[in-house]
């Protein structure tokens, strides 16, 4: 595709500068295509390539305009950042989304921007992108809007109308932080929006639906940021604010980000990013709290404490609570087993239907999918029955670790995908 020269100048400007974003997904939406439209949305996530720093390019990720009149300090758009600028037209942004999407190349658009000016002008400007997509050109897809901090609430109603998940970024756990790396904003305002988008798609939702209907709705709801590793602040931390955005604010996914050095940082910004694993951990623990049934004391007993990154979440719960276990498989109910490392959800609906018709061996866990190389030490099956003496011995911790190496070394050699290893 023959991109002009002053256009591709500005899209590499703009694409490099929307990739700290990490909330951003083509997931949760579904929608039948316009009549004579171009293009439209599936239930489950889509990954077309990799970037080579290993970030999923699915969705056309884009800013508007990297100018911005805030300061934040994680942020290379700052407004004392020397960085290339560059501003998109949204005649020009359309153009692109649609050119790529012919071309197979993307499955939708995820557009942000910085403050030029003021939050509700800036959001005027995402929204039109997003209107003229669907009723001038019958576009599909999925559209992704990044709410402008401090935008009024018809601006986010509007902006709820036409795409299909919209997100306000918090970026930190706790004020204190924000006040270090953003002092501009404040947690107030960011949930304050968080809330209006909220009742937004709540009213869509509840609106009947005439068919041939461009807009979006919203269904996919709404999501957030949390950078981690900018500041001191601990996962239990993290994972309490995430915890209380999911309740108040019922969305869709709230993303961890690692930090990530910019050029010309901050002195108050660390030199280096924190271990990828840490992020890794979150996203397995966020899983654990939001589809398998854990709190988040028995995750982190201690508030103030990180999450250790030589184990997932749900195998080091395990091995603080060893009394727990062995679990029979043939007996336990269904909330017993997903708590068993290795045991994911889908396998443990296969062992609830399987164990309906035979007494369940490790042969047969196998068969049905589960991580044995965890899951051995904790099951108990027809042929098999750890006893305590067993899982009281002092290296249980040592075996279980390295299989679990093992079987993450094993999947990765073999090119496996999935889930965050909620298992």
């Amino acid at each position: 595709m023959s991109i002009p020269p002053d256009l591709a100048r500005k899209l590499a400007i703009l694409a490099d500068a929307a990739k700290y974003d990490a909330s951003c997904a083509s997931s949760g939406s579904r929608r039948e295509r316009p009549k004579d439209g171009l293009g439209d949305t599936i239930g489950m996530g889509i990954c077309h390539s990799f970037t080579p720093d290993g970030r999923c390019v699915s969705l056309l990720k884009i800013l508007l305009t990297n100018h911005c009149v805030y300061e934040c300090r994680y942020c290379v758009n700052r407004a004392s950042s020397d960085t290339p600028r560059a501003r998109f037209t949204p005649d020009e942004v359309i153009a692109l989304t649609l050119a790529f999407y012919r071309r197979n190349c993307i499955e939708g658009l995820f557009l942000s921007s910085g403050i030029a000016r003021t939050p509700d002008e800036t959001m005027a400007q995402l929204v039109e992108v997003a209107r003229r997509l669907r009723v001038d050109h019958g576009f599909g897809g999925y559209i992704h809007l990044k709410a402008a901090a401090g935008a009024s609430r018809a601006a986010l109603t509007e902006a709820v109308a036409w795409a299909d998940r919209v997100s306000a970024n918090i970026e930190t756990a706790t004020q204190a932080d924000l006040d270090i790396l953003a002092p501009a904003k404040s947690h107030a305002a960011i949930e304050q929006a968080m809330g209006d988008l909220r009742g937004a798609i709540e009213d869509a939702a509840e609106r009947p639906r005439q068919r041939g209907d461009p807009r979006a709705h919203g269904q996919a709801g709404q999501s957030t940021q949390l950078v981690i590793g900018a500041t001191p602040t601990a996962d239990g931390a993290i994972l309490a604010k995430a915890d209380q955005l999911y309740r108040d604010y019922r969305l869709g996914r709230v993303y961890y980000s690692a930090f990530s050095p910019i050029p010309d940082a901050h002195s108050a910004l660390p030199l280096t990013a924190p271990p990828l694993v840490r992020e890794h951990r979150l996203y397995q623990a966020d899983w654990l709290l939001r589809r398998y049934g854990f709190r988040l004391n028995e995750l982190l007993p201690d508030a103030g404490a990180n999450l250790p990154l030589d184990r997932d979440p749900k195998l080091d719960w395990a091995l603080r609570n060893r009394a727990g276990f062995p679990v029979d498989v043939n007996l336990a109910p269904r909330e017993t087993l997903l708590r068993i490392p290795g045991c994911g959800a889908k396998s443990v609906d296969r062992i609830l239907a399987a164990r309906r018709h035979r007494r369940l061996t490790l042969a047969d866990l196998r068969l049905l999918r589960v991580t044995l190389a965890r899951a051995k030490w904790f099951v108990a099956t027809a042929d098999h029955n750890p006893s305590l003496r067993w899982l009281d011995r002092l290296d249980l911790e040592r075996r279980a670790v390295v299989g679990q190496q093992q079987t993450l070394f094993a999947e990765f050699s073999a090119g496996a995908a999935g889930a965050p290893g909620a298992a």
